[in-house]
């Protein structure tokens, strides 16, 4: 016999049943857009001019039958626009800026590397929920790290030095004037380059436990030419060495932490007598309801993949989660010994505090 079918709403049914078409289509289009950036196809549209796939494919050095597909999928998703008339495709003006420069500030493709990098791992994460393990950063697939670098550094080029740090109560000043900051977290170094460019008279190093990371942001600072004021050396939150840092920053990464308490209690200490921490953190309200919006989706999503299974591989796994709210990390900075706290700024995507012992 079949199975009995319920009684259900069908209008409700027909908006879900929408809402998986939306995003098995998203999901489905992500591929593509890797595959577009990895092969340059948007770069070679970047004119915003009228394409045919023929030409596509001339100009990419890439199979003409492909391209027409690929083309056509960019079009069903609104990431180009198609002129029936012509038959040919094009990039607007605002889909070639935020899909073909990683240094613009808005740029979605290292958004897509990151993701596409969670599903990879859907194993380790199974296996993780079923005895309550662990899953450490660099035991991720390594896509993962080269799209966190790439979705994150466009926020920091638009927000770290116009925003964020002006922000902070006499911190520019110093910064311009000649100063010791510390990046914790720091990744592929990103937003330590970013602070080295735009204050050539101060001195920075970045701290992060995953020594690919620090190979790579080695590599970025000598491209960038800040070699000469930015290191990078592997060291936690809990024990980076050195003392009398005017600035210690974290950027999207205390959550992350096992022991975030431990952590800032350590930045602290670390800290000149009139030194700042900035801390960065996802944007969230203080109550689950507050963040069931698109962008908290986003951040939630990222959280069960990667930050609380990353926070429970560490000792304490306190799994603070990328969606802690101001009210939490609050506690934390105070638990640690920080007696000053201050939302300094926002954006849509983060939390920006200012902590003073």
């Amino acid at each position: 016999m079949p199975p009995s079918i319920p009684h259900l709403d069908n209008h409700k049914l027909e908006q879900f049943f929408g809402r998986f078409v939306s995003d098995l289509g998203a999901v489905m289009h992500a591929a593509t857009v890797l595959v577009g950036d990895r092969l340059g196809l948007y770069a070679a549209m970047v004119d915003s001019q009228w394409i045919t796939p023929t030409d596509l494919a001339a100009r990419t050095e890439t199979d003409e039958r492909y391209v027409a597909e690929w083309l056509a999928a960019q079009a069903a998703a609104g990431y180009a626009e198609y002129n029936p008339d012509t038959s040919r495709f094009r990039l607007t003006e605002e889909q070639a800026f935020a899909l073909t420069d990683e240094y613009h500030p808005l740029f979605f493709p290292g958004g897509f590397q990151a993701a596409a990098a969670t599903i990879k791992d859907v194993e380790l994460i199974v296996d993780a929920f079923r005895d309550g393990h662990g899953v450490a950063w660099g035991d991720h697939h390594p896509d993962l790290f080269v799209g966190t670098d790439r979705f994150f550094r466009p926020n920091y080029i638009a927000n770290l030095t116009t925003s964020w740090i002006p922000a902070l109560d006499g911190v520019e000043h110093k910064l311009h004037t000649g100063a010791r900051i510390a990046d914790i977290g720091c990744g592929y170094g990103a937003s330590t380059i970013i602070m080295a460019t735009a204050y050539p008279t101060s001195s920075f190093v970045g701290y992060d436990p995953h020594p690919p990371s620090i190979e790579a942001a080695r590599k970025a600072a000598a491209n960038a030419g800040v070699a000469d004021r930015c290191r990078f050396e592997v060291g936690a939150a809990a024990d980076y060495p050195g003392r009398g840092y005017d600035l210690v920053a974290l950027f999207d990464s205390l959550h992350d932490m096992g022991d975030p308490v431990g952590a800032a209690a350590h930045i602290r200490d670390t800290l000149s007598d009139e030194g700042t921490c900035l801390l960065v953190e996802p944007f969230a309200g203080d109550r689950l309801e507050d963040n069931l919006t698109p962008i908290g989706r986003i951040y939630y999503a990222g959280s069960t993949m990667l930050c609380t299974p990353g926070s429970r591989s560490q000792q304490v796994g306190l799994t603070l989660g990328a969606q802690a709210g101001e009210s939490r990390l609050r506690e934390v900075l105070t638990a640690a010994g920080f007696s000053r706290v201050r939302r300094a700024t926002e954006t849509r995507f983060n939390l920006v505090l200012e902590a003073r012992p």
